[in-house]
Formats: structure tokens, C-alpha cells, sequence
């Protein structure tokens, strides 16, 4: 096999040993792999699995046959980190993506373009179609098989994001759902990772359950403690600022313009789109598991961070809350309903 074992391990020694990524995730991902009859990715991801995956909660691995392999010989690191992208994408994420949508990579200033169209039965970035279901997805990483390494001189020309989206977020009106439950989504968010947010749509919204529809922006269950200490100290402010009243999906959110605000369910608190190069930025903090749980009413987005109040005067006292403090418009939003 064209797969140089040895240079491999000169890979490895490169680079740092930490990952987000569970070690144990790492070596199921491997043994799938090889089972399906990836086997030289399979090696790929055991040795450099630092440097191909981010640090960060969740990821998603595009791995190429052993058939490329050997047709293009050890690819250099750079081709390998052009496989794996920071944002956990599902099949059906990925088919709600537009013709000319981008898919941030762990290669620096390097996207996937996206060349199927949403009504096409098979997904294609840079003109290679991917499997028509994932050969690995334990919550954390995703992984999707293809035929041949993608191009990274891939050219995007012609190729245009679809106009800004009208979602209704800054309408006064917002649809009806039909007063669902959150438990389907809730449970989707235990199994990712996400608890503490899914224990937020148990308890805190039952006072939403009117019919809107609306999106949810979750922030994993480490970046969370991480930012509060520990659950008691959690207030209902930085639940409301995750909370949009309307549903804005990933196809959505990647076609907003730069600095396009929504508002959320804390009066006050809005989030402004940014992009830093092809990386989409909600107040500075990157999508990481776009598309979680997607109905007819809600959306479940995971975020890499908690998101942080922009900086302003009126702004800066409801920043005490971040370490458990409570203020007027949170018992207004809520109703007075807390933990």
C-alpha cells in the first residue's frame, strides 16, 4: 500500500498530544474505519488525530479510500487538514447547504465548496460526492467517506452565496408550531453533550410552549461550567440571550450579510453576524455543531463558547449575572420562573 507508515509517525512526533476529542472516540473512529475499508485513514487518524481534528467539541472527517491513497501516494499534512472541518456536520446539514456555500477546514484560509444543490439525491464538495450516510457519529465526530482527495486549488468562481434569508426575526409577527414539546430535542442534546441547555428547555421555557417557533444556540456542557463554576450559578440571562424567537436554520445563518443582528428572548441582547475569513461568528463565538436537532419549529445549534454581551454601557451591569447574579428583565422574561 502506498501509505508510508513511516512517514506517519515523523507526522505525529510534530505535533502536540492534546485533543478535545475523547481518545477513546479516536480509536472507535479507527476501528470503523478500517473495518469499512478505510484502512489507511484509519491509521492516518490514530497518529495525527491532534493536527487533522480542532480542539474543540465536535468535528467532522471527510476520509478518502484507500483506492486515493494509493492512486496519489502519502499526502502531505496539508491535504489531510483540508479533510477535517471544526464544524459537526450532519447528512442533513450538509444537503440544506446552497450551491457556493463554504465549509471552514482545518487548513488556514481553505474552505469545501459546496457543488450539489439541495434538491440533488447525492452531496458533492469540490465536485466529490461524499457517502450517503456517515460511517462514524458517536455525538462528538462525524465522519463521511469519499472516493478521491478533494482539490485544494478548487476554484469558487461563479459560484454565490443565495440572498440574505427573511427567517421573520425582526418581523412583530412569528408562525405558529403548533405547541410541540421540547422533549425530542432535549434528548438529542443530552446525547451530544449539550445537558445543561437541555435542562433548560425541560424547565425554563415551559413559559415559551405558546406556538412560537424559535432557534436555540447551545453552549456544550464544558464551555459551560468552564464560564460559571457550576450549575447553581447558572442565571436565567445567559439562558435567554441563546434563545432567538424565530427558526433560523445552518443554510440560514450562513447566507446572513456580514453584521446582520437577531435578537434574542433577553430584552436588550442581540447577536451580530460576523464571518472571520469562511468561519461564521455569532458575537465572536464559532458554530460548532450546526443543524443538532432540526423540526418544523425548532433549531438546535452547539456553539463553541457561551455567548458574551457586546461591549457597551448598558450592557456591561447585566455582566455580574455571569457569575450567578439576577436582574430585573430576567424575572420579566421569565416570568420569575428560575432555577
Amino acid at each position: 500500500m502506498a501509505y508510508s507508515l513511516l512517514t506517519s509517525l515523523i507526522i505525529f512526533c510534530l505535533f502536540s498530544l492534546s485533543s478535545s476529542l475523547p481518545s477513546q472516540t479516536i480509536l472507535d473512529a479507527a476501528e470503523i474505519l478500517s473495518d469499512s475499508g478505510y484502512v489507511s485513514m484509519s491509521l492516518t487518524l490514530e497518529l495525527v488525530s491532534q493536527t487533522l481534528l480542532p480542539k474543540s467539541p465536535s468535528a467532522t472527517l471527510f476520509a478518502a479510500s484507500d483506492a486515493a491513497f494509493i492512486e496519489s501516494g502519502q499526502p502531505p499534512l496539508s491535504l489531510l487538514q483540508f479533510h477535517s472541518s471544526p464544524l459537526a456536520l450532519s447528512f442533513e446539514s450538509l444537503r440544506s447547504l446552497p450551491v457556493g456555500a463554504k465549509i471552514p477546514t482545518m487548513f488556514a484560509n481553505h474552505s469545501l465548496i459546496v457543488t450539489s444543490a439541495t434538491s440533488d439525491s447525492q452531496i458533492s464538495l469540490n465536485n466529490v460526492n461524499i457517502t450517503s450516510s456517515p460511517l462514524f457519529d458517536d455525538g462528538s465526530l462525524i465522519i463521511f467517506g469519499v472516493d478521491k482527495f478533494f482539490d485544494l486549488n478548487f476554484p469558487a468562481l461563479g459560484l454565490t452565496r443565495s440572498p440574505s434569508p427573511n427567517t421573520g426575526c425582526t418581523d412583530d409577527a412569528i408562525a405558529s408550531s403548533g405547541g410541540d414539546s421540547f422533549d425530542e430535542a432535549s434528548g438529542v442534546l443530552r446525547s451530544r453533550g449539550y445537558s445543561v441547555m437541555a435542562s433548560f428547555l425541560d424547565l425554563q421555557l415551559l413559559g415559551f410552549r405558546d406556538g412560537t417557533k424559535m432557534t436555540v444556540l447551545a453552549p456544550a456542557d464544558e464551555v459551560m461550567m468552564d464560564r460559571v463554576g457550576n450549575f447553581s450559578d447558572i442565571s436565567s440571562s445567559i439562558f435567554l440571550r441563546h434563545v432567538l424567537p424565530c427558526k433560523v436554520s445552518w443554510s440560514d445563518l450562513v447566507n446572513f450579510d456580514d453584521g446582520s443582528m437577531l435578537p434574542t428572548s433577553l430584552e436588550g441582547f442581540t447577536i451580530n453576524i460576523t464571518r472571520s475569513g469562511d468561519t461564521l461568528k455569532l458575537n465572536e463565538v464559532s458554530v460548532a455543531f450546526p443543524d443538532m436537532y432540526h423540526s418544523d419549529w425548532l433549531v438546535v445549534h452547539g456553539l463553541g463558547e457561551v455567548l458574551t454581551l457586546l461591549v457597551g454601557p448598558e450592557q456591561a451591569a447585566d455582566s455580574s449575572s455571569e457569575t450567578g447574579g439576577s436582574n430585573t428583565n430576567e424575572q420579566t422574561a421569565l416570568g420569575n420562573s428560575e432555577f
